[in-house]
């Protein structure tokens, strides 16, 4: 039988201080090509198979219907794969609060998450955990705010520094700058004001 037991409800709630230290590594791998990620990297493992990770998107739909019923809210939740790593997509009305402002509450629900899966089978995990569809909604908003850093860095020949940004929305960025000619994007700072810099390619 799964085990769905949660962990304190008051750190699920705290936005100023999500826990920390389960693969929370949206933006590793552009980091490490950057040569500035000693202070994000997760350790090294083997590749979980499909259904390792399926496996995880189970544990994690699990642990997600147990918060909700202890919230009494209502959701329909969808668990995946896709792009090589577990998804869980809550989608149903009343469900702002999980995702708090500029998304703190999802991450740290996210983290927590990750969590449950760790405890469950002894291997971090690189969830990906979406409410009410924030995540593709924000994955828009970034992708305009990144071409407008483009843009002015094109015309001023200037680096662009853009707002502090979670991993997920640092990735979002990174990934949009990355696939236009003349510009390249690299992370500077430490959480949580960790941030893009937008400049000309050398």
């Amino acid at each position: 039988m799964t085990d769905t037991s949660l962990p304190n409800a008051d750190t699920a709630v705290d936005e100023e201080n999500p826990p920390t230290g389960i693969a929370d590594d949206e933006d590793d791998d552009l980091d490490q090509a950057e040569g500035d990620a000693a202070d994000d990297a997760a350790p090294a493992t083997a590749a979980p198979s499909e259904s390792e990770l399926f496996r995880q998107s189970e544990i994690a739909a699990d642990y997600v219907e147990g918060l909700l019923d202890i919230l009494d809210y209502d959701g329909d939740i969808d668990e995946l794969v896709s792009a090589g790593r577990p998804m869980v997509e809550v989608v149903g009305g009343q469900l702002s609060p999980l995702i708090g402002q500029r998304g703190a509450t999802l991450e740290a629900l996210q983290e927590l998450t990750r969590l449950a899966i760790f405890r469950q089978t002894g291997t971090p995990s690189r969830l990906l955990l979406d409410v009410g569809g924030y995540r593709a909604n924000r994955r828009k908003e970034l992708a305009a705010v990144a071409k407008n850093a483009v843009e002015k860095v094109k015309e001023h020949g200037e680096p662009v520094r853009l707002e502090p940004m979670s991993a997920f929305e640092r990735k979002c960025v990174h990934d949009v700058v990355n696939a236009l000619d003349g510009v390249v994007s690299e992370s500077e700072g430490v959480e949580p004001t960790r941030r893009i810099v937008v400049r000309p390619a050398d």
